[in-house]
């Protein structure tokens, strides 16, 4: 039989007797050791440990922590994922504060307690380990055709079923719900589902182009047509033939306009502005809009006729303040998306953030969201972004009064294990850890809420 050899833990220490204590403390571990910055870098070279500790006055000048923090700083640009616990003398709480800033796990003063910090170190380790686990089943996800989606509730599963369900199906799709909810990335979904995947997916929004050109822009035009029509170009609607086109805003869409493109689904066929000739056309649309389109069809400013054409299948796409757990789940993927691309590898959520990103209402939705966490990882001092960082003023969620004590009890159930889902980013291990409960306790509640692992 044999025996799994030791994790490496790497003991960056100048003094001998501390250095022996250390290992003598931690003899679980494969100790290795360094007194200095250029002899720390080689043994984390070679041995690549999930662990460090390290004080932060190194020679050349122990009494200062400018290698220290230089050591810190290259430790982490090298393997970011690193967990550096950080030992510090008394009365050093400033820059023990500013070691956890640069990305630090965690910080003990001297004299230390064995005990407790074998704990952290246990947990150190923990923590690695779950990361590492995470990032390889990340890497073993298929590519599919909802893959810039992110979610977790119920709502928006239920409507990515429904996405996958009609991909296949040659019928107009009218996506509605407030802006910023991702209806194109769900429109983008639909159509790489779809067997129109390998041609053009061409999306306009109605409400952008002024309407004397909005017509050009769909239906193209001849040269001469009008003023400045040098050449006959090609519209949207024929840029997109085979394709799939997106109408977004299609309540801005004029009444004017409203006829010809009901003419064109009747028919499939368009004429060029100033042309006389009938260009047949093969192309899937979509529509989206976060206007009530049935009142404006009370009022006159949508053709009835035209609403029946585009809704043969209606989703509707419920704002972020509904999705529960999505929030911290969309604002951890936002972290890292921004973090590389800001080469700021390492950088993460704090729990402070995570509390007031929950609870703010987001309505700008997704796209607030998003804009929100790539300002605050531009203006970040330091390795976690702080509720500051963020710079939102949340209010607390009010209460809807329910008294049906099965139903708040089983949507208590719900909202918590779907906000532990989210604030540990989908990690079942975590998110056990975070509700109190053991690993098949939660598979179990997930299996009865209806929640996927």
């Amino acid at each position: 039989m044999t025996l799994a050899k030791p994790r490496a833990l790497l003991i960056v220490e100048d003094d001998p007797a501390l250095q022996k204590q250390i290992r003598w403390s931690f003899d679980q571990y494969d100790a290795i050791v360094a007194d200095d910055r250029e002899s720390a870098l080689a043994q984390m070279r070679r041995h690549t440990p999930a662990v460090v500790t390290m004080d932060l006055g190194l020679p050349p000048d122990a009494d200062s922590v400018t290698e220290g923090f230089k050591l810190l700083e290259q430790i982490l640009a090298l393997e970011p994922d690193t967990k550096v616990v950080v030992l510090t003398g008394q009365n050093d709480q400033a820059n023990a504060l500013r070691a956890i800033a640069l990305g630090a796990y965690d910080f003990f003063t001297k004299p230390f307690e064995p005990e407790i910090l074998a704990l952290t170190i246990d947990r150190a380790f923990r923590l690695y380990d779950l990361q590492q686990e995470n990032r390889r089943l990340q890497s073993m996800r298929q590519p599919d055709a909802l893959g810039d989606l992110i979610t977790r509730d119920p709502e928006m599963l239920q409507i990515c079923r429904t996405i996958e369900k009609v991909a296949s199906a040659n019928v107009t799709v009218l996506l509605l719900g407030e802006s910023g909810t991702g209806k194109e990335i769900l429109a983008r979904g639909l159509h790489n589902a779809s067997p129109r995947s390998e041609s053009r997916f061409v999306a306009i929004n109605c409400a952008a182009i002024p309407e004397n050109l909005l017509e050009s822009e769909l239906f193209g035009y001849e040269k001469g047509a009008f003023s400045g029509a040098v050449k006959t170009t090609p519209g949207k609607i024929e840029t997109a033939n085979r394709g799939t086109l997106m109408l977004d805003e299609i309540g801005d869409l004029p009444l004017s306009l409203q006829a010809k493109l009901l003419r064109f689904l009747q028919e499939r066929v368009i004429e060029h502005v100033g042309g006389r000739q009938e260009i047949p056309i093969d192309v899937r649309i979509i529509c989206a809009t976060h206007q009530d389109l049935k009142a404006l069809i009370k009022e006159g400013r949508f053709r009835e006729d035209l609403y029946y054409r585009l809704a043969e299948i209606e989703i509707n796409i419920p704002p972020l303040r509904s999705r529960a757990g999505d929030p911290a789940l969309l604002a951890h993927a936002f972290v890292r998306r921004f973090a590389e691309e800001q080469n700021r590898s390492g950088l993460m959520l704090g729990e402070d953030a995570i509390r007031v990103i929950e609870k703010y209402s987001w309505p700008g939705n997704v796209r607030e969201l998003e804009n929100c966490i790539k300002r605050a990882t531009i203006m970040a001092d330091g390795g976690h972004l702080t509720a500051q960082d963020i710079g939102i003023d949340a209010a607390a969620d009010a209460d809807d009064g329910a008294v049906d004590l099965r139903k708040v009890r089983e949507d208590a159930e719900r909202k918590a294990v779907v906000t532990a889902l989210g604030r540990s980013n989908g990690n079942v291990v975590r998110a056990a850890e975070l509700l109190g409960v053991s690993r098949p306790t939660l598979y179990d509640l997930m299996h009865r809420l209806g929640l996927k692992a």
